[in-house]
Formats: structure tokens, sequence, C-alpha cells
């Protein structure tokens, strides 16, 4: 049954009659096509120039859904220049069918596109495409129907026959005088190869399009030809290009209204230099009018009221209107068939001939002035060329030109003032600071004023104070500062006045102020701008503009400075809001970040913190040292992303968090899980990054952390460089635990570089770059002063004259290991004997450091945290006393459990041990070690200046531990 039908429609397409119009072949075949597809619509394409399809046929779709497919580009990914590429079918399911697919953006409701190309034999021409419906992909026969379709198609376009002109009506009045109106040809610019196309406005009108829609592209002509005429006439431009001939066409182009006319297209091909074509440059002109009104368009021409001459491409004469004829000197015999050149009037204009030649060599429409030396008239020369010459107008535009001038200098001195004002409001708007105001002032006022002195002062209570100034000696400005009202003064009238004051010489300033007479003599000024500086309604202020001679400025100048003024009172007024705030933030961030660093024997430590020098906000960059127990030291740094006071009170707390976390002895790793708890609870928006680094000195091993930032610097005593590659890990707030450390070894004497990311990224730097300008820096620098090493470092990674877009925080640390010597370790075994060996390896180890005043103290600690572990604990027992800055005693062993202290009654048997320890010593704690825990003791050591009794002696050995 399938079979019958597809025949069926094939013998009714045989049947059409021959001739028909080639648009009305390509519908019929895309109509089938849909019909025998149950397809929702479809369309068919022609192959243009630049490797450009366009749309010339459609069925069952709106113009809006088809829209984007006008024109496609044939090396796109579209189903259509798809089939084109292939030369065959293409299928493409709904969602794969390319980004231009019409109705993809609405959610077209079709199963996908069916696609087969149009080919004259030898290559592509072009391509059918149906929307299919619920059947989806079609099946063998039916792409075999579309194949046949389409050659169809292809054998009955070759037979249609060319367009046909409507026959010629002789023109009505309106028709007449509308052809008498079109004098002008309109001229095009084609580039072959690029597919950039130039219309001029007369071809803009030719072609029916709108200026400010048109797009200099070929397509943008594809678009406008009738889609009957496109494939004839794309053939005939095609044939021009290879033959390296002429262009000449006639088509119809579509309206503004929708309606198709007539025009005519003459063009040549341009050859580059070697001899290939890459323009084809040419004229168009609307071609509906009949003989008659051509013939009419000729008389226009002769008499048209501007000269009009067009020549050969040897530059004769071949036509002239009066006016050319005027202007050149002769009759129309005299100068036909002469070279334009040989004139006597072309030859008194200097340089006439030249620019001509040069334009028609371009190949491009130009216009230009001349001045006739006999007649001191000014023409305006427009040439045009054309395939087979040239055209040349000739407008007298004389009066238009000294009009042009009277009106350009009038402009250009309103200009000049509207640039000042410009300037100064762009300028303005950029300050920030009361200084910057004052900055922006002095750069964009004073100059065009020819003025040398700038003053600008506040009120604050009732006094006037200096905000800031130029060209004015310190000690005048030290006597105005803080002045209160004066009963006669310039200042104070502007500003009780709210208006201007202007003193036009020194003598007239001490004619009106005779108490200040002496002041012109003190700063040398000559004349004066008293200008007060009022924003919401309230005068808080005045600018003084001063010059160094008597001047009496002119009413527009005067004006020019009142509206100076305004402005500058508006941005001062923000400036001075900006200001007390930028203290407050300032004052805040201060407040939160260290005030100094902590002196420690296992390290020297440098820091820098540089705020933003951009915007009023603070930032959260930050950084801290952490001393811990047994020698150990925490150095962390980090950056709340944001600037803001919002970003400095996160950054409080997140190193108020530190502190407390790094208190309780956590490992690094769990540190950092707590903040990024932290922070993800501020907010979805809220990030912020962190290097933690734990230093010991007793070991020389680091542990590394860091959560989305840099990682640090280490300088070994060698000077070499190194980045350790520590696990990033996203930006708390963004990251999931755990978190990964690394360990590392470094040796005694390294440096710890840590920083933000502020010091080697910005917009002109990318990090790894900055962290080899770092590495660099580091490498040549002398580390011996840590504070000059920070200063090196800043210096050279931000040079002087460049701003901070970010803050700016550095902490460098050079490390020690602690002594052997200050280190005794010892096994203990798992029984209540290790209680008296462990008392006797801290007698023993206080003796050889001449501690022994400190030995029953810690003789009891000894013995309480060892006897807890032997009750509570399991494992290999350690114990380690260290000599740092204080007396450090451990007790090690493999449980997990941590002791706390509890609060004993009067019956209790144990509960007292902790007590004891932390009445004992001067602080305690318990950290976790790889292998279980650790309970530690520190008790400050002997100032060796003072000399204690020695205590009583007792054997501890006889005392049980207590719990």
């Amino acid at each position: 049954m399938y079979i019958y039908m597809v025949n069926d429609r094939l013998a009714l397409l045989a049947a059409v009659e021959k001739g028909i119009a080639e648009g009305e072949v390509l519908r019929l075949a895309l109509q089938h096509a849909v019909a025998e597809l149950d397809g929702l619509g479809g369309t068919v394409h022609l192959c243009g120039p630049m490797s450009a399809l366009r749309l010339v046929s459609t069925v069952g779709l709106s113009s809006g859904s088809v829209r984007p497919w006008e024109i496609i580009d044939q090396e796109s990914p579209a189903v259509p220049a798809r089939a084109v590429r292939r030369r065959g079918r293409v299928w493409a399911a709904d969602g794969s069918a390319g980004a231009v697919r019409p109705g993809a953006a609405k959610g077209w409701p079709g199963t996908g596109l069916a696609s087969v190309a149009l080919s004259d034999g030898v290559s592509s021409v072009g391509s059918l495409t149906v929307v299919t419906g619920p059947a989806g992909e079609p099946s063998e026969e039916q792409w075999r129907f579309l194949e046949a379709v389409t050659a169809w198609a292809q054998e009955r376009v070759d037979q249609a026959p060319p367009p046909t002109r409507p026959p010629h009506e002789e023109p009505s009045g309106s028709r007449l005088r509308q052809a008498l109106k079109a004098v002008e040809v309109g001229t095009w610019d084609w580039n072959i190869r690029t597919g950039e196309l130039a219309w001029d406005d007369a071809a803009m009108a030719v072609y029916g399009t709108d200026p400010t829609d048109f797009v200099p592209r070929v397509e943008s002509w594809m678009k406008v030809v009738h889609p009957d005429d496109l494939r004839w006439t794309l053939a005939a431009a095609e044939k021009a290009i290879r033959d390296r001939g002429v262009f000449e066409a006639e088509y119809r182009v579509r309206r503004p209204d929708g309606s198709y006319g007539w025009t005519e297209t003459r063009a040549k091909v341009v050859l580059d230099d070697r001899g290939e074509p890459y323009r084809m440059i040419g004229t168009a002109w609307e071609s509906n009018e009949s003989r008659s009104a051509r013939d009419a368009l000729s008389r226009a021409l002769r008499y048209m009221s501007d000269g009009f001459l067009s020549a050969d491409e040897d530059w004769r004469i071949t036509f002239v209107n009066l006016e050319a004829e005027d202007v050149l000197g002769s009759s129309e015999e005299e100068l036909f068939g002469r070279v334009l050149w040989t004139l006597p009037s072309v030859r008194q204009v200097p340089g006439l001939e030249s620019r001509c030649r040069e334009a028609a060599a371009k190949a491009a429409p130009t216009s230009f002035d001349v001045r006739m030396p006999d007649t001191g008239s000014c023409y305006q020369v427009r040439l045009v060329p054309l395939p087979d010459g040239v055209t040349l107008y000739f407008t007298d535009v004389t009066d238009r030109r000294r009009h042009e001038a009277d009106r350009a200098a009038a402009e250009h001195a309103a200009g000049e003032r509207a640039t000042r004002i410009a300037e100064l409001t762009a300028a303005l708007a950029k300050a920030t600071t009361s200084r910057d105001v004052v900055d922006a002032v002095a750069q964009r006022v004073l100059p065009p004023f020819a003025a040398s002195g700038l003053l600008v002062q506040a009120l604050e209570d009732g006094r006037a104070y200096n905000v800031g100034s130029v060209g004015y000696p310190q000690s005048f400005l030290d006597n105005l500062q803080g002045r209160p009202r004066g009963a006669k003064d310039p200042v104070w009238d502007a500003i009780s006045t709210s208006g201007p004051v202007f003193v036009s010489s020194a003598e007239e300033y001490a004619a009106r102020y005779p108490a200040m007479a002496d002041r012109p003599h003190l700063t040398g000024k000559g004349s004066w701008a008293f200008l007060p500086l009022t924003a919401s309604g309230l005068t808080f202020g005045v600018c003084v503009v001063a010059f160094d001679q008597p001047r009496r400025l002119t009413d527009e100048e005067r004006t020019l400075l009142s509206a100076i003024s305004a402005l500058v009172a508006h941005a001062l007024e923000r400036a001075r809001l900006y200001d007390a705030e930028h203290t407050r933030s300032r004052e805040l961030q201060s407040a939160l970040l260290p005030q100094q660093l902590p002196a420690l024997p296992s390290c020297e430590l440098a820091a820098r913190y540089l705020p933003t020098e951009q915007g009023a906000d603070v930032g959260g960059d930050w950084y801290d040292v952490i001393p811990l127990s047994a020698g150990r030291v925490a150095f962390v740094i980090g950056d709340v992303m944001g600037h803001g006071l919002s970003e400095a009170v996160t950054m409080g707390r997140l190193r108020t968090a530190v502190h407390t976390l790094a208190g309780l002895e956590l490992p690094p790793d769990e540190i950092m899980g707590h903040l990024n708890d932290i922070v993800g609870g501020l907010g979805a928006d809220s990030y912020a990054t962190c290097l933690y680094v734990l230093y010991d000195s007793t070991t020389g091993i680091c542990s590394v952390t860091r959560a989305g930032h840099p990682p640090p610097a280490v300088v070994q005593p060698d000077g070499t460089v190194r980045f350790p590659k520590a696990a990033p890990n996203p930006p708390l707030g963004a990251a999931e635990q755990p978190f990964e450390s690394i360990e590392l070894r470094i040796p005694e004497e390294s440096l710890l570089v840590l920083f933000t990311d502020g010091l080697v990224e910005s917009s002109e730097r990318e990090i790894d770059e900055g962290l080899g300008d770092l590495a660099r820096l580091l490498v040549d620098a002398d580390g011996a002063d840590l504070g000059a090493l920070c200063d090196t470092l800043i210096s050279g990674l931000l040079p002087v004259g460049r701003t901070t877009s970010d803050d700016i925080a550095l902490l460098v640390a050079r490390v020690h290991a602690l002594a052997p010597d200050r280190i005794a370790c010892w096994p203990l075994p798992e029984d209540p004997r290790a209680a008296g060996i462990a008392r006797r390896h801290v007698r023993d180890q206080l003796a050889a450091w001449d501690l022994e005043e400190l030995t029953p103290t810690t003789e009891l600690l000894a013995s309480e945290l060892v006897g807890n572990v032997v009750r509570h604990g399991r494992g290999p027992m350690t114990l380690r006393l260290l000599r740092d800055i204080d007396l450090v005693c451990e007790v090690s062993d493999d449980s997990l459990t941590m002791p706390r202290i509890r609060h004993a009654s009067e019956t209790d048997e144990g509960g007292r041990g902790l007590q004891l320890v932390a009445s004992l010593s001067q602080r305690w704690g318990t950290r976790y070690t790889p292998n279980g825990k650790c309970i530690w003791t520190a008790q400050q050591l002997p100032d060796p200046d003072v000399c204690l009794p020695s205590p009583e002696p007792f054997d501890l050995d006889a005392v049980p531990p207590l719990e």
C-alpha cells in the first residue's frame, strides 16, 4: 500500500507542467515531502556565496520559528548544512539537531529533522528538510522518496524560465516626480573573501534597508533578493568572479512593506597583486520606471542644481550637466570627449587630479572639498567609481562651510566647558577620600582657568578646618586652621550667604576686608573666587580658587565655577562620610589583627599587613602565631573572600576560633574541619581560605593543612626555595571533611613564608607567575633581618606606583630546633612500678639541668600522670621532659581515653589527681598522638637572678600515686 502511495505522489509531480517558476517547484516538492513523512513542516535552503545557505521556501512553520534559519553557515552543525556537506541524507533526533534548529528555544514538538541534499550532479546546491512528527526517523522507503522528490525538483528548477518583468506603463505625474527625485545611484563594495559588504545611503534606499538594521555581510543582500531570482543571480555573480569580468543583473528585492520591486546592478571584479579576485564593486538602482521615466531622469540630471559629470575609464567626459558646465567654464560641446585633467579650470585646483585618481584606484566612493582659486567658492566633490568609469558630483558648499565653521567655533567653546565639567565629574565620581576630591579639582579646574591656588575648608563646630590645598605656604595654612567666624571675612561671607564671592584684585580685597588687607601679600595671589560648598540644602564649607594676577572673571566663567562648586560639594560630602567610615573600619580591622607577635625560642617572626587601596571597605586577610605545648607553634594565615565590615568581623571570629581550637591541642585537619563548619554556618555566600602550619621544634616536623589557600614557601638554609605540594582542599564553606594534611621535615634555621593571594596574584599576573617571582626574590634576598625581608618581598612583588586591589598579609618565621640536650625521654613499664621509675628519671634529669628546686613538684606531677595511665590507660608508656621556655613534663600511652577533672566529694576514693596536677602546674593539657594520647604539664622555670630556699626533702617513693 505504501509503495502505491509513493508512486502516486511521484506520478503527480511528474504530471506538473514544465516551465513553472522556481519558487513554485520548490514549494510543491516540500509540500509532498512533508505530507509523505507525516511531518509538522519543512524548509528548503539554497547555497549562496561565502558558504551561506539561504532559506527560500517553508511549509507549516511560522516566520518567527524559522528566523534563525534564514541564513545558515554551511560549516555549522545545523541539519541542512550537514546534508549539503555530505551530499546525502541526514537524520537528527530532537536535542541533537544543532544550535540553530527552529523552535529549539521554545521546545519544538517534533521528534527530529530529516534532510536531503539538492544536487546538480556535481555538487550540492541546497537541501530539503522535514520536521518529523510522531513517526520519528524516516524509513528506508521514505528516504528514497525524499531523494526522488529532490531529484525532480532539481530537474524542474533547471527548466524554470528566468523571471519576467511586468509590462511597462507610462508614468503618471506622481511616478514621474518620483523618478525625477531619484538622481543618485547606490554603490556597494563586497569583499569576496571575508563576506563583508558595504552599502552607501543610496544603496540602502535601493534595497529598502534601514541603516540601523543593516548588518555589513553579504547575507544581508541575500535576505532581500526574491527567492525565485536568487539562484540565477548568484550564478551570474559567481561567473563574473570566475571570469574576472563584469557582473550585470536585473532582479527583484523585497521592500519594507513586504512587496518586491525590480533593481538593476552592474559591478566589476577587483583583483589583488597576484591577479586573484578579492573584491566586487558596483552600483545599483531601481528599474521599475519605464523608458520615458528614464528619459525624465536624464533631464533631471541635466538641470539639477548640483554639478554632475561622468567619465569613462580614460577620464574622458561622457556626460555633463549645466551646473558642471558653469563650474568648469565650458559648454557641453567643448567638454564632451575631453580628458578631464586637460581642462584649465581643473588644473587650477591644487591636488584635484591626484585625489580623484587615488579615490578611483581604491575603487571606493569618496568625498572631499576643493576651493576654486578664481572665485573662492568651496565645492564638495563626490566621486563614485563605476565598472566602466566614474561619476563626479559638484555641490557648492561655500555658505554651508562658513556656517559650519561658525557653529564649530561656538560648539568648540561650549565643548571645552562641557569637557571640563565632564572630566571633573568623572574624576569626582572616582574620588573616595577628601584628598582625592581636592586632587581632582586641582587637576581639572586650575589649569583651564589658569589658576594657581586652591583651598578647600569645611565647617566643624563653628570653625573652618583645612581639607586640602594647592599653591599656598604651610605657614599661611596653619594660620587658617580652625579659624572661627569673623565679621568681615570672604570665606564666612560665602558660607553665610551660600553665594559665591568674587574679588578681582588685591586693592578690592583690602577695600572690602580691611582687617585682612595683608592677606594678599602673604599668599602672593592677585584675585580670588570664594565658592560655597552646599549639599543637601546645607552649606558646610568653601572652595577658594585663586589667581596670581588681578582678573575680572566673565559671567560665563563665574557661572561655570559656580556649577563646578556644586559638583565638588556633593563629592566632598560623600568623601567625608567615606573618611569617617573608613577610619572606623580600619580601627576595627586593626583591633581584630594581632597587636604584636609573641617572642618564642622556637622561632623568629616578622609580619606585614597592607590594606587594599581601592574602595572604602576593609578586607578579611589575617594571620596569627599561636604558641602550643612541648615546643610546638602554629602559624596561621587566611583570607575571607570579599571586602566590608562583615568580612572583617568574620575574620575576627575565625581568628578567635583558631585560638580556641589550637588550645584544645586538636590536629590541624580537625581544626580545619571545625573552621569549615563555622564558615558554612554563616551563609551560602560566605567563603574563606586558610593555611595552618604546625611546627614541632623537638622533631623539626611541619604539618601543613590548607583550604583553598596558596602553599607556604620553605626557604632552606642553603637558599633553596620550594612550595610543598600540600593538598589544596576547597575553601572553607565549600569543603567537605576530612581535610588532607602533609608532614615534612624542615632543617633548622629554615624560613617559612606564609602569604595571602593578594601578594602574588592580580589582574595583571597569574598566581603561578607570582609564585615564581616570589621564589626568585627569596633566593636573592638576605634573610638575616626578617623585617627587611618582608619589605623586600612587598616592594618586589608590588612595585612603587601600583595600587593594591586586594589586601595583603605576609608572615615570615625562621624556625629553631630545640637542642637535644634539652630533651629527655624514657620508656616506662606497664605496671605500678612505673611511677617510682618516673620519679627517679625526673630527679636525675633535673639535677643534670640544675633545676633541683623543681624536683619535688615535677616528681609529684610525673607520679600523678603515670598513675593515671596505669589505672585508666593501656599500652607502653613514655615519659618526656622538655626544657624550653618552661619545663614540660609529658606522659604518653596508647589509650585514646582523655582524662578530665572531676569534683570529688569527701567520701570519694579518687578523682583528685587531676585537681592536684592543675594546682601544681602553670598549665596542663592533653593531645592526641598518632598512637594514642599525651598528657602534659608546664612549669615556669626559675629566674636565675632570684635565689629561693631549698624545700625540705621528702621521699615520694613512699607515697602511692593519686588518681
